[in-house]
């Protein structure tokens, strides 16, 4: 990898996607990420007037320092991280982990307290509500392998995702978001037997063309908590603390998961999942997904859950910027491709279609079809 796309890629972070300022203090908080790419990050931030402040992380030794910890070990160190982050203004989040099932090891008692004692302190809390932050993955082995390519062949993908126009999806998403700012009442049939309605009204919607993610593509809301009616059939695979998962299906009643599945063994570790939290079994997340050269599954969330064609309904934790009560331990994006070769489906909002088989139908939203964004 160049050292050019390493500087094109940091510029982004440092100007687009934290828009850093003179004296402004920044996290990086890097897994597994080389020291060329960390070096032009750190250049990035310091051409900006910016302090740049650096945490290396090590994907292998999470389980070690996580599994078994006392309660009083997890409370120290979220305490000293929380003290750092506030004192950070943005912070960017490089994860570049060759095996996602690293943390399956874990119990489900010790993930529930790495999640409680740790990641809600440091991050839900003080992270995303206080900082401008961005995290992305870094491409290696492994993930190449997960999307079914070469590493090189991988890896040319990757910048060519991260590097997209992110200004101009900007610019083509806007009416996308004022049309959900509008409507009362979703409806989207799909795959499977996904069937589902609910109110989005009155919650904010928020747009996110490379602020908070690398890559971006999606714009995204709540579900009024207790509105969600019907089944959501998920055809896309997905990864939630180490354990991979297919074929989740979801039943809700008033807004509450009151039946789960998933392929092969996952109904006991969906179930399992669900019963994290009284929150965990209602929906915290509603988005729709639009990034042109993101076109199929490979069990990372960052890239899937912005699949052109595509939504995910996230059971748990709701974000306060786009917020509807629901709070939880958990926050995990359930992905469904609606385009033809993964079964199609329909989108409308308040009874008028507004995405058919992965393409947006009125005219304001054609320029977030791949054939226009990815030009």
């Amino acid at each position: 990898m160049s050292n050019t796309r390493h500087e094109d890629l940091a510029s982004l972070l440092a100007r687009h996607s934290t828009r850093v300022k003179a004296g402004e203090h920044v996290l990086i908080e890097a897994w597994d990420t080389p020291e060329p790419m960390l070096e032009s990050l750190i250049d990035a931030i310091r051409a900006e007037g910016g302090h740049a402040h650096l945490a290396l992380r090590s994907s292998r030794l999470m389980p070690a320092i996580v599994g078994g910890a006392d309660p009083a070990a997890l409370a120290c160190w979220a305490e000293c991280d929380r003290h750092r982050m506030e004192k950070m203004d943005c912070y960017v989040g490089i994860r570049g982990s060759s095996n996602i099932s690293e943390l399956a090891g874990l119990s489900a008692d010790e993930q529930k307290a790495w999640g409680r004692d740790y990641l809600t302190p440091v991050h839900f809390e003080q992270r995303v509500n206080h900082t401008r932050w961005v995290v992305l993955r870094w491409p290696n082995p492994g993930m190449a392998q997960l999307a079914g390519m070469s590493t090189r062949e991988f890896e040319s993908f990757y910048f060519a995702v991260c590097t997209l126009d992110y200004a101009r999806m900007a610019e083509a998403a806007r009416p996308l978001a004022d049309l959900m700012e509008a409507t009362d009442r979703v409806r989207i049939v799909g795959p499977g037997d996904t069937d589902l309605s609910f109110s989005i009204r009155g919650i904010p919607v928020r747009s996110c063309t490379g602020e908070h993610n690398i890559p971006d593509g999606e714009c995204f809301t709540a579900p009024v908590r207790d509105s969600v009616e019907g089944v959501l059939h998920c055809n896309a695979p997905t990864v939630y603390n180490g354990k991979a998962f297919d074929d989740v299906r979801l039943v809700f009643r008033s807004g509450r998961v009151v039946e789960a599945s998933a392929g092969g063994a996952g109904t006991a570790a969906i179930e399992e999942i669900l019963d994290t939290d009284e929150g965990a079994r209602f929906v915290g997340e509603f988005a729709i997904g639009f990034n042109p050269r993101i076109l199929r599954p490979m069990r990372d969330i960052l890239f899937d859950e912005k699949i052109a064609g595509s939504f995910h309904f996230t059971p748990g934790r709701a974000y306060d910027d786009a917020d509807n009560g629901n709070r939880s331990e958990i926050h995990w994006d359930l992905v469904t491709i609606q385009r033809p070769e993964f079964g199609g489906g329909e989108i409308h909002f308040d009874g008028k279609v507004v995405r058919r088989d992965g393409i947006f139908v009125p005219p304001e939203l054609e320029p977030l079809n791949p054939d226009r964004l990815g030009a």
